[in-house]
């Protein structure tokens, strides 16, 4: 029971946090998520509301990575499961051994997009001046548009930046039809 509310709290102080950030010119800001043990960066004008996990219809002959549908404040969300798209999950991931702190992460309204993503944990709010950039290794060939830069926090830990925009308009992200 402690365990909910302390959650409820975070989730509480993030969504404040999280309005806060959006009305400052402060310099960039991202939402801090984890999926798969490895940390992911949305920009806040591109994150939406964060749910709870709701219940959600299979849909069939979709790809793996494409759980279903999800009614979340009376729309239809399609959910996927981030870390299995970018490929960094196996198929046989346990679910429940993450269900407690996992979140959907929505798509911001602008983006036209009716998507959540299934993130396996909140990790907070981080801005520019908490973060070191990283230099690029990969080819630009070889990294698809929606990755954006890499960062280090104080902490020694990695940050990948996603673009959500550029997610969106993604092929391989639209085409959600398993291949016969």
């Amino acid at each position: 029971m402690a365990n909910k509310e302390a959650l409820r709290e975070l989730q509480s102080r993030l969504a404040e946090r999280l309005q806060a950030a959006r009305t400052q010119p402060s310099g960039r800001s991202w939402l801090a998520v984890e999926c798969g043990s490895r940390g992911f960066l949305f920009a806040l004008k591109e994150a939406g509301e964060i749910f709870a996990l709701a219940p959600v219809t299979p849909v069939p002959h979709a790809q793996a990575w494409f759980l279903g549908v999800a009614n979340l404040r009376g729309h239809l969300h399609g959910v996927v499961d981030l870390a299995r798209f970018l490929g960094i999950k196996s198929p046989e991931r346990a679910y429940e051994a993450v269900r407690e702190q996992a979140r959907l992460v929505a798509f911001n309204t602008v983006s036209e997009i009716n998507c959540a993503l299934w993130v396996d944990r909140l990790a907070g709010l981080k801005n520019e001046h908490q973060l070191t950039p990283q230099p690029t290794t990969a080819s630009s060939a070889q990294v698809p548009a929606f990755v954006g830069q890499t960062y280090l926090d104080q902490a020694g830990l990695v940050w990948q930046e996603l673009h959500l925009s550029e997610l969106a308009q993604d092929g391989a992200f639209l085409s959600i039809v398993a291949a016969a």
